[in-house]
C-alpha cells in the first residue's frame, strides 16, 4: 500500500520545516554576560562623572578592578556590574550591580 503523493509531500514539508527550526535554534547565540568595572569622579562643577568602563573576564575580576579604580587619586568611587544579552540582536537585560566602592550615591540610576 503506497502513500498518496499529496500526503507524502506534506510529510516531507513538515519534516523539512522541523529540521529548519532545529537548525535555527542551534544557530541562535546564547546570552553572553559581560562583566564591567567603571570609575567615577567629580568634575569642576562638582557633578558626578563616569569614567572609562573596562570589561573584565569574570565577576571577581570586575570586583577587584572596581575596588582598585576607587582608590585612584582622581576617582571618588567605582562600580562593578554585569550585563547579559545577545550581542548579535543588540538585546540586553538591565545591568546588574555587583558592588559599589568609595563615596558614591545610593541611587546610581539618576546618573
Amino acid at each position: 500500500m503506497s502513500t498518496p503523493p499529496s500526503e507524502a509531500l506534506q510529510t516531507i514539508t513538515t519534516a523539512l520545516a522541523r529540521s529548519l527550526d532545529k537548525d535555527e535554534e542551534e544557530r541562535a547565540m546564547p546570552d553572553i554576560t559581560y562583566y564591567v568595572a567603571m570609575p567615577f569622579r567629580r568634575d569642576d562643577a562638582g557633578m558626578l562623572v563616569a569614567g572609562a568602563a573596562e570589561e573584565c573576564q569574570s565577576s571577581s575580576a570586575a570586583l577587584r578592578r572596581a575596588e582598585a579604580m576607587s582608590r585612584l587619586p582622581d576617582n571618588i568611587g567605582a562600580v562593578a556590574f554585569s550585563r547579559s544579552g545577545d550581542p548579535l540582536m543588540g538585546e540586553f537585560n538591565d545591568a546588574r550591580l555587583l558592588h559599589t566602592f568609595g563615596e558614591l550615591p545610593d541611587d546610581l540610576g539618576e546618573l
